[in-house]
């Protein structure tokens, strides 16, 4: 009976390794036109499983997409800012001449003053709020002015970010005054001069180190995930810790130019879609990581750490409401509609 049996199981591995070969040929079908994908981002380069998560993110995408549209769809990422620098690549998905990018939607807020809402100070008060922003009317708001706009969300993404030093801890208002800083952001910056008395310094994340150096900058606002990339625990003594709460959380999506966009089959678009999505679980824990590990790393280094307090945003909130609020609400097009939409997410 047992060689019976045997002798059957012998007889069916070919039919096995057949259907099985079969699946896998299926599976590796190229799905839609060939198309090699350029995807730039201004963080140091990585791998899959270390380095920025932001930079992870594009090869886990791009993996995965490889994978599902049987190769059809390929990728060529340029991280730090090889191909072109941070706020341009906007222009460039515009034009046809870069497909995608991890872009901070903040970037392009000079020419779509709506989306400084995407980097609004003390709207979010934690990374789990920020991505239930997705299905709310807010985040249906912001999905079509980027539709509208010459971009795709694929991967919805946050970064929670803190607040160092050189010279003396920044934990409330009033201890910015007469300081130099980067804030990021034009309502940042309107908070931090008009409601705090400092002095702002425009830049993208990649310049802090350098200006920090040099004595460009007193003091910085980036992500969590910004100050250990670029190693910034070096040029200060102080940092303000996002780990409890922050006022600064950044929309830095997964985006493709609606140009590119267009050029893919319904298949490619529909896998690309559900790869985005299946991603932003990764990209939310990564993001709530960076908050705690560039704490620890940065305490590690020495540096004096302070988790900012309820309380203590709380303070924040009544000068962001006097300043860039006002200003959001009172200046751009649709500001109070889209305001209001953030402020009802809890």
């Amino acid at each position: 009976m047992n060689r019976g049996i045997m002798k059957v199981g012998v007889l069916m591995l070919p039919l096995f390794f057949i259907l099985t070969w079969g699946e896998a040929h299926a599976q590796a079908k190229p799905v839609g036109p060939s198309i090699t994908l350029k995807i730039s981002h201004q963080w140091p380069a990585g791998t899959i499983d270390k380095g920025d998560f932001r930079d992870r993110l594009c090869r886990l995408f791009a993996k995965k997409v490889e994978e599902r549209t049987g190769g059809s769809l390929k990728f060529e990422i340029y991280p730090a800012s090889a191909l072109f620098k941070p706020v341009p690549q906007y222009d460039a998905m515009l034009k046809g001449a870069l497909d995608m990018s991890v872009y901070p939607l903040d970037y392009a807020a000079g020419k779509i003053p709506q989306l400084s809402i995407t980097l609004m100070p003390c709207v979010v008060k934690d990374h789990y709020q920020a991505m239930r922003w997705k299905d709310a009317p807010i985040g249906k708001a912001i999905e079509k002015l980027c539709d509208d706009n010459g971009m795709k969300i694929l991967t919805w993404a946050w970064c929670g970010g803190g607040l160092a030093a050189k010279t003396k801890p920044l934990i409330r208002p009033d201890d910015l005054k007469g300081i130099k800083i980067r804030a990021a952001g034009k309502m940042f910056e309107k908070m931090l001069h008009e409601g705090a008395g400092a002095g702002i310094s425009s830049m993208p994340s990649t310049e802090i180190y350098f200006a920090l150096q040099t004595g460009v900058l007193d003091a910085c606002m980036t992500s969590s995930s910004s100050f250990e990339s670029f190693r910034l625990y070096e040029q200060v003594k102080y940092y303000t810790s996002p780990r409890i709460t922050t006022t600064w959380y950044m929309f830095e999506p997964l985006v493709i130019s609606m140009i590119t966009w267009k050029k893919l089959s319904p298949e490619q678009q529909k896998i690309m879609m559900e790869v985005g999505k299946e991603l932003e679980k990764f990209a939310l824990e990564e993001a709530v990581k960076d908050d705690t590990e560039v704490t620890d790393l940065f305490k590690a280094k020495g540096v004096i750490v302070h988790d900012l307090t309820l309380e203590e945003l709380k303070l924040w909130t009544e000068v962001a409401k006097k300043t860039a609020w006002k200003e959001y609400t009172e200046k751009v097009k649709g500001g109070k509609e889209l305001l209001d939409m953030a402020l009802a997410v809890k």
